[in-house]
């Protein structure tokens, strides 16, 4: 399905990413920027991000088919309330937000309101850098993005929202939004937290000398410390419930494995390492895979997890939108 307006709002490292991919692919035929600063239009459209960019929602929303939220989540309700009198009848908007429940909650019924479809959804890829100028539009092929419908999600919508990261080459995963915020804290957030919690327990100012004895793993391990503060400060707000079951899961996994350093128990210690080593080197494993069939997992109390993958050619979903 080729998209002929397509309207990214805020564009930078996502934002810009996907309008690189979407103007290369030719997924749609025109891209438009709506940016809060006036600075950012040459930005973005130098960048090639865009084909068109400005400041005004009226002008960015009102002939879009498809309108993708890029705003760190804690703007997106205020930045939907000035685009509502501007969606034409049967707009999709989705988003790339990071929590997704009480993003849903609010923007569905707001969306709905004014005659549009909302489908949430969240691509893992990313950088710890910022901006359009580190924009890639290769960033989402090989990753994963998450929908997350709800029981009132047009199935038409769905369908296009799906085909939409599937031809920016992301594997699309389906699944409730409130689950999808209770894994996203312990795979994504909780490694925030650990990071910046590392780079603060590490070069504290307390250690003379401290930094020049800290390495590739030291630099690797805390990558995501250098990530953009506001984003992270709303995600972790946004979803602390789950981040702090997260957080205290990861201190008594720390704390036994204090007592066997303690200890100098070298038969335990050896256990946690090996273990590690076996589960990550599984993970990476899986991650390598690029190529499998869809399955349906059962989760918990009947919810499942559709997986699709984007490599192959996406099913017809230009349905009408009713």
């Amino acid at each position: 399905m080729q998209w002929k307006t397509i309207t990214i709002v805020g564009v930078g490292l996502l934002g810009g990413s996907i309008g690189l991919c979407c103007r290369h692919t030719g997924i749609a035929a025109r891209v438009v920027g709506l940016v809060r600063r006036p600075q950012s239009i040459k930005e973005c459209v130098e960048a090639g991000a865009v084909d068109y960019a400005t400041t005004d929602p009226g002008e960015a929303i009102s002939e879009s088919e498809l309108v993708i939220l890029c705003t760190p989540i804690g703007q997106m309700v205020p930045v939907v309330k000035t685009m509502l009198p501007y969606l034409q009848k049967g707009t999709i908007v989705t988003d790339v937000g990071s929590v997704k429940w009480p993003v849903v909650k609010q923007l569905e019924p707001l969306i709905s309101r004014a005659n549009g479809y909302f489908v949430g959804a969240h691509p893992m890829a990313g950088s710890e850098k910022t901006g359009v100028a580190n924009a890639r539009g290769e960033l989402f092929r090989g990753a994963v993005c998450v929908i997350t419908p709800t029981t009132k999600t047009n199935r038409a919508a769905l369908c296009n929202v799906k085909s939409f990261w599937q031809a920016l080459g992301a594997t699309t995963l389906e699944m409730p939004p409130y689950i999808h915020d209770r894994l996203v804290a312990y795979g994504s957030h909780l490694p925030h937290v650990t990071a910046v919690s590392l780079v603060r327990t590490v070069l504290n100012g307390k250690r003379n000398q401290q930094e020049y004895l800290c390495a590739s793993g030291f630099r690797d391990s805390t990558r995501v410390a250098s990530s953009s503060d506001q984003m992270w400060c709303d995600i972790l707000a946004t979803n602390n419930k789950n981040v702090i079951k997260a957080i205290d899961d990861f201190i008594r996994e720390l704390r036994r494995f204090r007592t066997a350093i303690a200890k100098g128990d070298r038969c335990a210690i050896g256990r946690f390492l090996n273990k590690a080593k076996q589960q990550r080197d599984n993970w990476c494993l899986l991650k390598e895979k690029n190529s499998m069939a869809t399955y349906f997992t059962p989760l918990q109390q009947g919810a499942q997890i559709k997986i699709e993958y984007g490599e192959k050619q996406p099913p017809n979903c230009t349905q009408q939108l009713m």
